[in-house]
């Protein structure tokens, strides 16, 4: 099964860790014991989340303990596949229907939920919650947090968007990695004349060019740069940091150091990640998600030490933190308002007792993902495989060092706005609008 970031948030595959994470699932939605379809507040307490394996197994572990420690106070769950519990969660809430605990990706969907009244200001709870609070990641916050108060409790695991490349390619062009946007600009001849595309993209997706942009916004500008366009700051997009970024990116095109055609190449059938395994790509900038289909459907691409990965690297002259990352900085538990006083007293137990402890933590690093808590470095010695180890680490390293990790810009916006920028971006990569067009475009939709 083709696996995408939407469907999984952080894959690895091969040896004793999951060698296939997408989050497969009926369509339909799946109840556990004594819980009802579409459960909602004035049920009891009940939580909704998506199918798929490790992840929801490892979801149903926690409720089983927290369910077997509180016998008088038991949580009612519902499972569905993702765009069914997309499409579910939000027509629920809307009617006051919805579950006690709201699970999700936090950004653009949380901040709806906010300025509907939907969620509960967990930030006084939660500023209690010393220890759990403290085990956290401090990037995983800002997600999580709308106009300074905190409505939703980081969880699960980190996913950011890695630097791919092949080194087999470098050796051939007798180059090193980039260090610089300026190194990534004087590499790009030096394949083209190898007849080794600069960078794969599979730039049909869309998802998968705003990568490149929402990491040269960040180095160029710094991280401020798309917290203003986040917080409805007339013209954000117009920032002269911005118009450099997207100017910049044409450059990288008009250079051609993309593969040819890459407008017409999809990600969902991983065919961008097989330009890089099979040598036809030097470099790929994609979520950590891929690095399991790499391992099992690349041959020796992993297993044999052909695959680096780095993060993005700085721009010179750039304002940004080169230990910034974006892409997915956890996922999200968010309490209803509209439920009792009760059911909010038990979800609220559930996510410091249940949701961040010592056996959630070490089954996510079993399953080859790296949890949203620094205890996590602790159980990466279990890792056996060299090739897997020096992955988790990085990827541990990435999200725990990070001064600011920044959500996908198609989450962190509301759906109207994200629409919008998939449009324009694609036009963008097409070189069919200007950087200032772009802008406008953008700027028209601030605050939808």
């Amino acid at each position: 099964m083709a696996t995408s970031r939407r469907t999984f948030l952080g894959l690895v595959g091969g040896g004793a860790l999951a060698a296939g994470l997408a989050a497969c699932g009926s369509s339909g939605p799946k109840t556990t014991p004594g819980s009802t379809t579409g459960a909602a507040a004035g049920t009891g307490t009940t939580y909704w989340y998506l199918t798929g394996q490790p992840q929801e197994a490892i979801r149903d572990a926690q409720v089983k303990r927290f369910n077997d420690a509180n016998s008088g106070s038991q949580i009612k769950t519902t499972k569905f596949q993702n765009d069914a519990f997309k499409a579910k969660i939000k027509t629920a809430i809307g009617a006051g229907q919805g579950p006690t605990l709201i699970w999700g990706w936090g950004g653009g969907g949380l901040k709806a939920y906010v300025e509907a009244g939907q969620v509960e200001d967990l930030t006084d709870w939660f500023n209690q919650q010393t220890d759990l609070k403290n085990s956290i990641f401090p990037s995983a916050f800002t997600a999580a947090t709308v106009n300074g108060k905190l409505y939703a409790v980081p969880g699960e695991t980190v996913t950011p968007i890695v630097l791919f490349y092949d080194k087999r390619s470098f050796e051939k062009i007798g180059a090193q990695p980039p260090q610089s946007w300026g190194d990534i600009m004087d590499l790009v001849p030096k394949f083209n004349e190898k007849g080794i595309a600069p960078f794969s993209l599979g730039g049909q997706s869309r998802w998968t060019n705003m990568m490149w942009l929402e990491f040269l916004f960040d180095r160029i500008g710094g991280s401020e740069v798309f917290q203003n366009i986040y917080d409805g700051k007339k013209d954000g997009w117009s920032d002269p940091s911005a118009l450099k970024a997207l100017d910049e990116m044409q450059k990288l095109i008009k250079a051609n150091g993309f593969v040819k055609g890459f407008s017409s190449i999809t990600a969902d059938s991983n065919a961008d990640q097989a330009l890089l395994y099979t040598g036809k790509a030097a470099m790929m900038l994609h979520g950590a998600w891929t690095y399991g289909n790499m391992k099992s459907s690349g041959k020796d691409f992993v297993t044999g030490g052909h695959l680096g990965y780095m993060n993005f690297p700085p721009v010179d002259g750039g304002k940004g933190d080169p230990t910034d990352t974006v892409g997915n900085p956890g996922q999200y538990m968010s309490i209803s308002s509209k439920a009792s006083q009760a059911d909010k007293d038990n979800a609220k137990k559930f996510i410091a007792n249940n949701t961040l402890d010592d056996a959630t933590v070490d089954a996510w690093v079993k399953s080859g993902n790296i949890p949203v808590v620094k205890s996590a470095k602790d159980k990466l010695s279990s890792i056996t495989d060299k090739n897997d180890s020096e992955w988790l680490n990085f990827v541990y390293d990435t999200a725990a060092n990070a001064k600011n990790f920044a959500q996908s810009w198609d989450q962190a916006l509301s759906p109207t706005a994200a629409e919008t920028l998939l449009d324009n971006i694609a036009k963008l990569f097409q070189l069919s609008i200007s950087p200032q067009q772009f802008a406008d475009n953008m700027n028209a939709v601030i605050g939808q």
